[in-house]
């Protein structure tokens, strides 16, 4: 408790400054998300609070992110899609699916994989880093232009014949699930026809128009008639939004320009009484838990997320430990990986249950916390305690914001998310992490995100093995003893000049895994007619797989049948045990030519080898 206090100055003002910077990000996130302000601002609370006290990064500040949002925002578009757009219906299955996301993070901590997330490729996080900006970018390019599909009646109108249709699938799939649609008497179903009236046609419409236009090629779609109409007054608010929070940063960064935008144009817009879309009404009082995902829980309603969940979970990771990474570079400490999924797992799962959205470490909340003179885990409690507070007392005052202002915000987020080291870089790249960097990004951004982070796992994994095995076949050279010296290694030196046509050395090194197969498998073409020996000098093959093990018996085969000797010279334990295990020794290659070093290998060709060039 003594360690909890021991910066508490530094730590208080560290707090409230990153919970200020905190405030409307997490609004705007939560608007993004479709749940509404107050599931970014319970996100924030509950992440920040759970991750700060039970994380394995003190100075880490939490909430929601630019990337866990726009995975979230699929997620809940999905499913409230599923359920007739109805967010209600859908809430307690979205929330499960958060909550289960949260689960899984505390249990890939409890497994320690969090010193594995290291190991992801740079070109995935750039690709994916730059796709999430992209996307942020482009949807908020309609409510910063306030335009909102699903209140053009002419759009609507588009999407009566997909409404009708699928009114009529909702009352066709109840029915055979009430057993009342037979072929004998379909009264039942007829009765149920009037349901299918002009108004909830139009809802319907509205509903579809609304979630057509979420996605990047949706909006993209949608821009050209949002251009034509456009309403200025949103407009200029988003636009003098993105001019301050840019344009205030070159006076001084001592003061977020986000919140001074946030309230310099909030405030205006209000005192000279605009017409303008304000954000959704937040909910006065502490947040209530959502216990109704777990009284009227089925394994059905989760299950065909649960893939989702574990992205949306292995994301919130990824993106935790980059900022915890930034962390330890700033305060010069080493953080604990794992502890830190615990803790972000912890708050997940509890700002799912309040209604929150998920979120992870937040890289500039945690370097404004750093900065202010942060150091200790009080720091990310009071900046999550600062937005209770601001919650209860003034959820009515923030319900006034406008939402062009957001989204201006927003504007600005998804500019400063991107990787501009990364695209920068590009030019000096190796063409291979282009290619890998490049695919997630268009994947990211045109398709799916989570699909296009695995795939680039897949191809940053095979370009690597290629790679390896390159740099291993480089090393792996076929020599002829009487070739140049510095082909050969120091216990070779010595060998008969009149047996040099006659043995062949081929120097393996390094692990001998699938990767590596293909130029080794030549080995038996590069053999000369002359050839009565080839020693395969493995002391450098510290690991052998599968693979590696099948196309070695294949090159021993090969070689017996083209009537040419195999032996071994420094095999390890790890090969030997498993040439021994499928037979190669001794059935191939027989004990006796099976040597430690290269010297009892030198007596063994001198008694066994003849000059076939001299006889």
């Amino acid at each position: 408790m003594k360690n909890f206090f021991s910066n508490f100055r530094g730590d208080l003002f560290g707090g409230i400054t990153s919970g200020i910077v905190a405030l409307p990000l997490a609004l705007a996130f939560g608007v993004s998300s479709g749940l509404g302000p107050d599931a970014g601002l319970y996100g924030a609370i509950f992440i920040g609070f759970f991750a700060a006290l039970f994380g394995g990064t003190p100075t880490q500040i939490s909430g929601p992110t630019a990337p866990m949002t726009a995975v979230s925002v699929l997620i809940i578009s999905g499913i409230i899609a599923s359920n007739d757009g109805d967010v209600e219906k859908a809430l307690p299955s979205i929330l499960l699916v958060f909550l289960l996301a949260g689960l899984i993070q505390i249990a890939l901590g409890f497994a320690k994989i969090g010193k594995y997330i290291k190991y992801i490729p740079y070109p995935i996080v750039s690709g994916f880093m730059t796709a999430i900006g992209v996307i942020i970018l482009i949807t908020q390019l309609l409510p910063a232009l306030g335009y909102y599909p699903k209140e053009d009646t002419d759009y609507v109108n588009k999407f009566q014949p997909q409404a009708k249709e699928a009114i009529l699938q909702k009352i066709l799939k109840e029915e055979v699930g009430k057993d009342y649609l037979v072929l004998e008497d379909f009264s039942e179903t007829e009765k149920r026809g009037s349901e299918i009236t002009d108004a909830a046609i139009v809802d319907k419409s509205r509903t579809i128009a609304k979630n057509s236009a979420k996605s990047v090629f949706g909006t993209i779609k949608v821009l050209p008639r949002a251009l034509k109409n456009i309403d200025w007054m949103e407009f200029a608010l988003a636009l003098v939004t993105i001019i301050i929070i840019f344009g205030f940063k070159r006076i001084t960064k001592a003061i977020p320009s986000t919140l001074i935008a946030l309230l310099t144009v909030s405030g205006a817009a209000y005192f000279l009484g605009l017409d303008y879309r304000s954000i959704e009404e937040i909910p006065s009082g502490f947040p209530l838990p959502h216990l109704e995902m777990f009284t009227n829980f089925s394994l059905g309603q989760v299950s065909p997320y649960f893939f989702t969940a574990l992205s949306l979970a292995f994301l919130g990771a990824i993106d935790s430990l980059l900022t915890s990474i930034v962390a330890d570079n700033m305060t010069k400490t080493n953080h604990n990986p794992n502890k830190e999924l615990v803790g972000q797992g912890i708050g997940n799962s509890i700002a799912s249950i309040f209604g929150g959205i998920p979120g992870a470490g937040a890289t500039i909340r945690t370097v404004v916390n750093i900065n202010a003179g942060g150091k200790g885990r009080l720091s990310g409690i009071t900046a999550a305690l600062l937005l209770l507070i601001i919650l209860l007392a003034l959820g009515p005052v923030a319900s006034q914001i406008p939402a062009a202002v957001l989204a201006g915000i927003l504007i600005t987020v998804g500019i400063g998310v991107m990787d501009y080291k990364g695209l920068k870089a590009i030019p000096n790249l190796p063409k291979s992490e282009i290619v890998v960097m490049l695919l997630v990004l268009v994947l990211s951004v045109f398709w799916d995100l989570v699909s296009a982070v695995g795939i680039g796992l897949v191809l940053a994994s095979l370009i690597f093995m290629k790679k390896m095995g390159d740099v291993t076949a480089d090393k792996s050279k076929i020599k002829s003893i009487e070739e140049a010296d510095d082909g050969l290694w120091d216990d070779e030196s010595a060998f008969p000049d009149n047996l040099k046509e006659e043995v062949f050395i081929k120097h393996l090194s390094g692990p001998l895994f699938f990767g590596a197969t293909n130029d080794i498998q030549q080995l038996s073409k590069q053999i000369p007619e002359t050839a009565k020996l080839v020693i395969l000098r493995m002391d450098h093959v510290p690991y052998i797989d599968q693979s590696g093990l099948y196309t070695l018996e294949d090159i021993i085969l090969n070689l017996q049948q083209k009537g040419v000797k195999t032996s071994i010279v420094g095999v390890q334990k790890q090969p030997l045990y498993l040439l021994k295990r499928i037979d190669i020794v001794p059935d191939l290659i027989p004990e006796e030519r099976i040597f430690k070093t290269f010297d009892p290998c030198l007596d063994w060709i001198k008694s066994h080898v003849s000059d076939t060039a001299s006889a």
